[in-house]
């Protein structure tokens, strides 16, 4: 993201230049929040790291597509769209992360096969209508 930001600055169109700057900003701020052992010479890494960490994953997920999308309105190129990817498949990432675990392919074989008189079982209808007889 950041060396397709500055490869989008190397022009005079002012929005290829504000997006370029912004894709830069993208790539220090993930830098910042995914990956704080690469800005120690940051002092505020850390607490933004912790910050960040925080978050749930639906809410990352919004903040990394967001923050990738804007660059591509901004100015539409293959050098924006390209650069904001990994942004973007990291926000999509999690995303995916916020729906949860899959299912288990027996527990839900289980759940198909089980028959009405296993149900009845479990809600002890069964148990009543034996004890009015």
């Amino acid at each position: 993201c950041a060396i397709a930001g500055v490869w989008n600055c190397v022009t005079i169109d002012p929005l290829n230049i504000a997006a370029g700057v912004w894709m830069v900003l993208n790539a220090f701020v993930l830098f910042l929040c995914e990956a704080p052992f690469c800005c120690q010479f940051i002092e505020f890494a850390n607490a933004v790291s912790a910050k960040v960490d925080k978050l749930r994953y639906w809410q990352k997920a919004v903040f990394y597509c967001g923050m990738a999308i804007f660059p591509v309105f901004l100015r539409f190129s293959i050098t924006t769209l390209f650069g904001n990817a990994i942004a973007f498949a990291s926000g999509v990432l999690y995303g995916l992360a916020s729906l949860g675990k899959k299912g288990d392919a027996v527990s839900y074989a289980r759940l198909q096969n089980r028959k009405p008189a296993d149900e009845e079982k479990q809600s002890g209808t069964i148990r009543s209508e034996a004890a009015e007889q």
